[in-house]
């Protein structure tokens, strides 16, 4: 009676899909590499500065480094109308790409009572009045919940 041959080593058998999965990743992933504190505080900056200059409301900022693993500073402010917000979400935008950051992503520009911008390690929420009480992000990431725990 013959023994059942085994395949080679380096030619499993299975599709082309089951051989990748069983090989594993090529390379690991990147970790992310945080912005050292003097350029989050030259882009918190440039994102204030820009929000000051097309007239939003109540700009907070929150330093959520520790608190939150999507980013280490949270920006929130007001704007009155769709309008205003829109032009708001895209001169931030502009201004943030002039400033060297490569990677700017928008969700909510077109007519809505909230957008946000991801800039990376800061998150900018620009809100309608009625939508930012709503949501009211200052009490849920604020000082407040550390005193709380």
């Amino acid at each position: 009676m013959a023994k059942p041959k085994l395949p080679e080593a380096g030619s499993a058998p299975g599709s082309v899909r089951k051989k990748a999965v069983a090989a594993g990743p090529k390379t690991p992933r990147p970790k992310r590499v945080k912005a050292a504190p003097s350029e989050l505080d030259r882009l918190q900056g440039v994102i204030v500065a820009s929000l000051e200059d097309d007239k939003a409301e109540n700009i907070v900022t929150l330093d959520l480094a520790g608190k939150a693993m999507f980013c280490d500073r949270m920006v929130i402010a007001t704007g009155l109308a769709d309008r205003q917000i829109s032009a708001m979400a895209q001169h931030l935008s502009e201004k943030l790409r002039e400033a060297g950051l490569k990677r700017v992503l928008v969700e909510g520009a077109n007519g809505s009572d909230w957008v946000l911008i991801d800039a990376g390690d800061i998150i900018v929420h620009l809100f309608k009045p009625e939508a930012r009480t709503t949501y009211a992000l200052e009490r849920m990431w604020g000082e407040d919940l550390d005193e709380a725990v």
